[in-house]
């Protein structure tokens, strides 16, 4: 069975400060279809360790959401 959105992946992303920090520059974290429209973008922001904002995430969480994006970004 694919990852979801709403199961595996917005539980990765904190309300405070994830979602409310990237808000503030365009991105929506809580919601489904933008996280898949900009989902190379966090992605790339994710391996370089610039998000989230207070430290990288380790290399599983990156690996998950890497996988959602490769299985079709089930809602």
């Amino acid at each position: 069975m694919p990852l979801s959105f709403a199961t595996d992946i917005r539980p990765l992303f904190r309300d405070d400060p994830d979602v409310e920090t990237m808000m503030s520059i365009g991105i929506d974290l809580s919601s489904y279809a933008h996280v898949k429209a900009k989902a190379k973008l966090i992605l790339s922001r994710l391996e370089d360790g610039t998000m989230p904002c207070d430290g990288p995430w380790p290399n599983e969480r990156i690996a998950l959401f890497k996988q959602w994006i490769t299985e079709g970004m089930q809602a």
